[in-house]
């Protein structure tokens, strides 16, 4: 039988169900999106691997995932019900700041299905940096999103150089820790 995903969207008005899974259940959880069809890795996209280039859809029209351009690029899927998403943006509005002229670039990847959901959140939320929608969920299944908020740090290459799942007061250190690492070292040879 399927499991319940990790994470799941709320009751209307409800907050976020969480199941936690313990070992071996963890690892064969099955994606927050499904697959929709799309053949299955044995495990979601992890350091080291290449992130699927698709292109994201923007206000300023489509964009690549990591365009040659950035340095670094900061990708966080994220969803209007996500409370930690929530926290997560003024965190990355502030990351956007501090490190935008180094070459960082940001770009949070909304999977709601309904647009004007978004749009809510957004209100509330204010964000200084690239919004892309992914109604489809296209690129969260190719990546296989596991949890709200997951975020992964990406070379110019496109290749992942960190992937966090969740967002908490005690991450900051960490994941700053880590966009400053990746801009020092160049964040990889930009794509031919």
């Amino acid at each position: 039988p399927p499991q319940e995903p990790l994470y799941a969207r709320p009751a209307e008005g409800g907050p976020p169900r969480r199941r936690l899974m313990l070992g071996a259940a963890a690892t064969a959880a099955v994606g927050a999106f499904g697959t929709l069809g799309l053949p299955r890795r044995a495990a979601a996209l992890q350091a080291g691997q290449t992130i699927p280039s698709l292109m994201l859809d923007t206000a300023e029209g489509p964009q690549p995932i990591a365009p040659a351009r950035a340095r670094v690029t900061y990708v966080d899927f994220w969803a209007s019900w996500c409370g930690p998403c929530r926290q997560s943006f003024p965190w990355m509005n502030e990351m956007h700041a501090k490190y935008g002229g180094d070459g960082l670039r940001i770009v949070a990847v909304n999977v709601d299905a309904r647009r004007d959901e978004a749009d809510e959140f957004l209100a509330r939320n204010p964000a200084r940096f690239a919004i892309a929608f992914d109604r489809q969920r296209a690129l969260a299944q190719a990546v296989e999103v596991k949890a709200m908020p997951t975020s992964l740090l990406v070379d110019p290459r496109g290749r992942v150089l960190l992937v966090h799942q969740g967002f908490a007061g005690k991450d900051r250190e960490k994941l700053e820790a880590s966009i400053g690492q990746a801009l020092r070292e160049g964040g990889g040879a930009p794509r031919s």
